[in-house]
């Protein structure tokens, strides 16, 4: 009997040939424990039992009937159940994936429609209640079927971690959710306002925020009891069950911090969010009286002091409903004349949103949103007109001294539409373009000194002196970035891009989990030659030089060669699925965060592949090889 491992777990019908007999007897070719637990979850944030390499011997795996339905159990060494592995509708293949803690079913992968790929993925028990289906059967989940207040608010901090704007759009309330409340007319215009101004505005938030990290964890769930909005109230039809001024507990590198989270209202199954949340620091208090639905009524409901502060007007709504109706339209646009219109609607809208806005950070996060759209308009080739619609805002921003923050932000994301636009031109003369776009930077960082985005722009210069080989002028942006801006972003990279410039003939740190849960220290492998390999799914010249590494392995490893893979993929599934298929031996680290991740920044890795080879005294021989190069080294090095 066969058994197949993959990412879904395919079974022959040979394999289960044994489904048809009466009994469970074990058949001949039983697939082994080690094969059962090479296979993972989809979903890469599951906690469950992976046995240590010395406790795999005394683990079992057997044919079971559980339920009438049969398949394979694998239990450890007391018999408790680790895996199980199900055909749900007797056609010989195995449709449901079951991973197990202490004991306990935590999470499953469900094949609903039979195809061979899993399209739900469900947590049980101790695992939480999340269900989630994924349609197009991608590894990604596109619906909540049933999520509860507290994992709701869990996915918020792993959606600004990743700055994944999909993730967060899945935990709001949608339109339909949304006439299903039976809400009345003016409290349901207000909500969808909120959401639409949410979906918009969630990727400036992500970018600005500076509490959740890669390494931030959801700790605490906090709030009052859940109460129940009547029928009646603001002309409702139905009673609502309310969470308000929701607010959570986040850490990250053992020092916590807050995050207020606001309203969520139950949909059916779900607990859903009516709006953005709002980073705090670690020590600032979480404000009362911010909620949507539980507010004293002071007024008669049509005065326009009943508003809740700070909501948007009647015109605003009217426009976020206009800007909601372009997006869904802009989706059918087949081609960039199309496209291009679009935009410049969208943009247009956004503008009369911002200037309509009810308080200076509502304005300046709409403002935000308008340079952001067009210039990633721009530089995609949909919106020609971009360009000079950035310009034009800037020099309309720019006249006032109120504005130089809205000013520097739309002036950063004019100069980089224009450079992406200008490479992209038929007769681009490529050296000439460089030469503006870097003498642009260099001006902006003189006009606009303090701004959020002046690291970028160093880091930009810095990387441009680097790759053209002046490693000593990037080394002076590395160190103005490092010294001026010391809590960016940009500064955790140029200090890793500093340090590796620097790095011949020093100890090379690095440390950190495999993407199976395995712990690697660099530091432990002195005495053997290493080689540091940075590389991601989507590089191809990454994916050819694995092979090379293999041989290579093959050829020097009883000599005392090591290699040590760091993959910057965005996301651990990716990379899961990749090793599923081309098995590497040799461990490979990763963390959230691609190229922005702590393991990336460690030593400023700019671009892939690159690879850092270390001596047998743990101090770093060449901190850019080649992979054609690494052969010649090693003889020299393993004499």
């Amino acid at each position: 009997m066969q058994f197949k491992t993959g990412q879904w777990m395919r079974v022959s019908c040979a394999a289960l040939a044994w489904l048809a007999a009466a009994g469970l007897a074990q058949a001949a070719t039983t697939p082994t424990v080690e094969q059962a637990l090479q296979l993972r979850p989809i979903q890469d944030d599951v906690e469950y039992d992976i046995p240590k390499a010395d406790e795999v011997k005394g683990c079992s795996i057997k044919p079971e009937s559980i339920n009438g339905q049969k398949g394979w159990v694998v239990r450890d060494a007391v018999g408790q159940a680790l895996r199980r592995f199900v055909d749900t509708n007797s056609d010989n293949v195995v449709d449901l994936w079951c991973y197990y803690q202490r004991g306990i079913e935590v999470y499953r992968d469900i094949d609903a429609n039979h195809n061979g790929k899993a399209d739900q993925y469900r947590w049980l028990n101790i695992g939480g209640t999340r269900w989630g289906l994924d349609k197009n059967e991608d590894g990604k989940i596109d619906v909540w079927k049933q999520i509860s207040a507290e994992e709701v608010s869990s996915e918020v901090v792993r959606a600004l971690a990743t700055r994944d704007a999909d993730r967060f759009s899945r935990l709001l309330l949608t339109s339909e959710e949304l006439k299903s409340l039976g809400l009345g007319k003016l409290k349901a215009r207000e909500i969808a306002a909120k959401l639409a101004a949410a979906k918009k505005q969630f990727t400036a938030l992500s970018r600005k925020q500076k509490v959740v990290t890669s390494q931030t964890k959801w700790i605490h769930f906090g709030a009052t009891r859940p109460g129940v909005v009547p029928a009646g109230d603001d002309g409702s039809t139905k009673d609502l069950l309310v969470y308000e001024d929701v607010a959570i507990v986040v850490e990250t590198a053992g020092k916590p911090s807050q995050l207020q989270i606001g309203t969520f209202v139950r949909a059916g199954n779900v607990w859903r969010l009516v709006d953005l949340p709002r980073a705090l620091d670690a020590t600032a208090a979480v404000s009362a009286n911010t909620g949507v639905f539980f507010q004293a009524s002071l007024a008669t409901p049509t005065s326009p002091a009943n508003r809740t502060t700070g909501a948007p007007s009647d015109k605003v709504q009217d426009l976020l409903a206009e800007l909601e109706k372009i997006d869904q339209a802009s989706e059918k646009a087949s081609s960039r004349a199309e496209q291009a219109k679009y935009h410049a609607r969208r943009a247009d809208l956004i503008e009369k949103i911002a200037e309509e806005a009810p308080s200076k950070e509502d304005r300046r996060q709409w403002i935000h949103q308008l340079a952001d759209t067009v210039s990633a308009a721009a530089q995609s080739g949909e919106y020609a007109g971009g360009v000079e619609r950035l310009k034009k805002l800037h020099d309309k921003l720019a006249k006032d001294d109120a504005n130089q923050e809205l000013a520097a932000y739309t002036e950063f994301r004019y100069l980089s539409a224009d450079y992406g636009q200008s490479l992209q031109s038929k007769n681009a003369d490529f050296a000439k373009i460089q030469t503006a776009w870097l003498k642009n930077l260099e001006q902006y960082v003189k006009d606009y000194p303090k701004s959020p985005d002046t690291p970028e722009a160093m880091l930009q210069l810095a990387i441009a002196e680097e790759f053209a080989g002046q490693e000593a002028p990037a080394q002076k942006w590395y160190h103005q970035i490092i010294e001026g801006f010391p809590n960016s972003a940009a500064a955790r990279k140029a200090s890793g891009a500093s340090r590796r410039l620097d790095a011949v003939g020093k100890p090379m740190r690095l440390k950190g989990k495999t993407v199976d849960g395995k712990t690697v220290d660099l530091a432990k492998y002195k005495g053997r030659v290493v080689l540091v390999h940075y590389w991601a799914t989507w590089c191809e010249p990454c994916k050819q030089d694995l092979s090379t590494i293999k041989d290579l392995l093959a050829k020097y490893g009883r000599s005392g060669f090591l290699a040590i893979g760091v993959n910057l993929d965005t996301e651990k599934t990716t990379v899961a699925r990749f090793l599923e298929k081309t098995r590497l031996p040799w461990p490979q680290l990763f963390e959230p965060g691609g190229l922005d991740s702590r393991l990336a920044n460690e030593m400023g890795v700019l671009t892939l592949p690159t690879m850092v080879l270390v001596g047998k005294d743990g101090k770093v021989v060449d901190r850019n090889i080649h992979i054609s190069q690494i052969e010649p080294e090693l003889k020299r090095l393993l004499q």
